[in-house]
């Protein structure tokens, strides 16, 4: 299995230019698919696709081996994010009163089961992004959780309209912010803490796209309709 996985990855990583368009048409194709409206609940459906697509693809493009201490510290931030999640949207302790919708796909205790997993893309990807800089471990980590921030305030704008999820009378308490970012810079700090490289050549990409997918529905529904 690990020289399966070990050839599969080396080729992958010569394919990478490839990888880039591939997921630069992607989100461009759900981005026409959902204004478009003979199209639009289809693609609409197709978000645990794209979450699951780009959650697999920063796995294969990980640069360091896939040890027992990587595995174990990513299923503990995909199931820690779940948790949090099931203790806030039933609790409304943690980031206000909110509830899912339907776009993210299955839910358990009324919480998407792949909310875990979209905690693992964002933390992989913006500590991927600073990975290279020459900065401190400590500020690293606080840049990291600010992309994560600053990807939830994108979010946030645009949420309800695709079905993810709804604040109580539609405002979006700071409450949110401020717990999103505590939990950002307790996976950011668990990834320093230990030692996994991520690395990721791919990693940019994935999270540009995806921002730049909902920053272009927030402009579009905004404006043009």
């Amino acid at each position: 299995m690990s020289f399966f996985l070990k050839n599969t990855t080396d080729y992958l990583h010569h394919q990478k230019r490839f990888v880039v368009i591939f997921f630069c048409i992607f989100f461009m194709v759900g981005f026409i698919g959902i204004i478009t409206p003979v199209s639009h609940q289809l693609f609409m459906k197709l978000f645990p696709v794209a979450l699951l697509l780009s959650f697999f693809a920063l796995l294969l493009f990980h640069s360091s081996p896939y040890d027992g201490k990587t595995v174990l510290t990513l299923f503990i931030i995909g199931l820690s994010g779940y948790l949090i999640e099931v203790v806030g949207v039933n609790t409304h302790l943690i980031f206000g009163n909110y509830a899912y919708g339907n776009a993210l796909g299955i839910k358990f205790f009324n919480t998407p089961f792949l909310i875990g997993i979209n905690w693992v893309i964002l933390t992989i990807a913006s500590s991927s992004i600073t990975e290279k800089l020459p900065l401190p471990v400590s500020l690293k980590i606080i840049i990291a959780s600010l992309v994560m921030l600053l990807y939830d305030v994108i979010l946030e704008q645009i949420a309800p309209g695709l079905d993810m999820w709804y604040w109580a009378r539609g405002v979006v308490p700071y409450q949110n912010f401020m717990a999103w970012f505590l939990v950002a810079v307790i996976f950011q700090y668990l990834i320093k803490k230990m030692g996994i490289i991520t690395r990721n050549p791919i990693a940019l990409t994935i999270i540009l796209c995806q921002a730049l997918f909902f920053i272009s529905l927030i402009i579009f529904f905004r404006f043009a309709t």
